[in-house]
C-alpha cells in the first residue's frame, strides 16, 4: 500500500501523521498539527496543511511520550498498523527520559474539602 516517493512527492503532514498512525482521526491529526507542538526539521509549524517529503524529522507530543520520526514514505492510502510502522523511522523510542511530567500546581496554604473532611474525621465531628 506504500507507494514510492516518486508517485506522491509531497504530502500535507495532517494526512501523513494520520496515515502514520500518529493520530487515531484526520480530525484529531489537523488538530495537532495547527496546535503548534509539532516540529517539522526543528522548525515549529501550525500549519496542518504544510507539505511533507521523504527525509522530514517530525518531533511531535504523543500521549505522555514526546516523539521523534525520521519520514522513511509517504502513503496513498491509510494501512494497517504493521504497513503505518513502515512510513517513519523511531528515532527516539518512548522511555522514561522522554516523558511528558505535567507540573504540579503549588499547593494552597488553606485546606481544601478532602483536608476539611479529614480534619473532621480526626477531631470526630460530624457535618
Amino acid at each position: 500500500m506504500a507507494e514510492s516517493a516518486a508517485a506522491v512527492a509531497a504530502m500535507r503532514l495532517d494526512k501523513w501523521l494520520w496515515h502514520a498512525r500518529a493520530c487515531r482521526t484526520r480530525t484529531a491529526a489537523s488538530k495537532l498539527a495547527g496546535s503548534g507542538q509539532v516540529r517539522v526539521n526543528g522548525q515549529v509549524t501550525d500549519k496542518a496543511h504544510l507539505k511533507v517529503r521523504q527525509g522530514d524529522v517530525l518531533t511531535f507530543p504523543q500521549g505522555d511520550h514526546i516523539r521523534i520520526w525520521r519520514i522513511v514514505d509517504l502513503a496513498e492510502r491509510r494501512g494497517s498498523a504493521p504497513i503505518a510502522q513502515q512510513l517513519y523511522e523511531d528515532l527516539k523510542p518512548p522511555t522514561a527520559d522522554n516523558r511528558i511530567t505535567p507540573a504540579q500546581p503549588p499547593r494552597s496554604p488553606r485546606p481544601d474539602a478532602r483536608d476539611r473532611r479529614r480534619l473532621r474525621a480526626l477531631s470526630g465531628k460530624q457535618g
